[in-house]
């Protein structure tokens, strides 16, 4: 654990602020839940919960049936992290940071397609090198909030994408919405 120098005071009704740089650093957003940990040494954890890693197996075996039929990679993300993938090898991108770019698709709740010819091209990781073209992106919300997304991939950079993957893509994104509803 990291000492950050910093030292806040519990107010009369239990609340604490998390310092803006601090939550900068960590994408803490307003409204993003935390799950609070304590242990025996008297600490108190805050970590960031991601209610779509919840569905972990289930989000993998989703992601490789897709993969199966539509013959796309299929990246599964939360709001910072890929956590199912199908199409490559899990080490290549599983866990692994999202870019900016996918970060303002999810918050803006819209499908978009990826078109190398009119410029609209997504990165999809923050700081890698990759191969991979970013074909669809669509949001996954659950209960009116952004919390994640499913992403179509293709190693081809010429890729045409047809009204088919985009119906995929968001077919599979709402359904996991509604999953994460029950």
């Amino acid at each position: 654990m990291k000492a950050t120098g910093i030292v806040r005071r519990i107010d009369d009704l239990g609340r604490i602020v998390i310092p803006k740089e601090i939550r900068r650093t960590l994408h803490i957003r307003e409204g993003d839940p935390l799950e609070i940990y304590t242990d025996r040494q008297g600490e108190v954890i805050l970590k960031k919960y991601s209610p779509i890693g919840e569905l972990g197996k289930f989000a993998q075996e989703y992601a490789e049936s897709i993969f199966q039929m539509a013959k796309y990679i299929v990246c599964i993300c939360d709001r910072d992290n890929i956590i199912a993938i199908s199409g490559l090898p899990k080490k290549n991108l599983l866990n692994k940071k999202i870019g900016p770019q996918i970060e303002k698709v999810i918050e803006n709740r819209r499908t978009v397609v990826g078109d190398k010819s009119t410029g609209n091209e997504y990165t999809l990781l923050v700081d890698e090198d990759e191969d991979l073209f970013v074909c669809v992106i669509s949001p996954i919300v659950a209960q009116g909030d952004p919390i994640g997304a499913l992403i179509l991939l293709s190693e081809d950079n010429n890729i045409k994408i047809t009204d088919n993957e985009v119906k995929i893509a968001e077919i599979g994104s709402s359904f996991l919405g509604k999953q994460m509803e029950q």
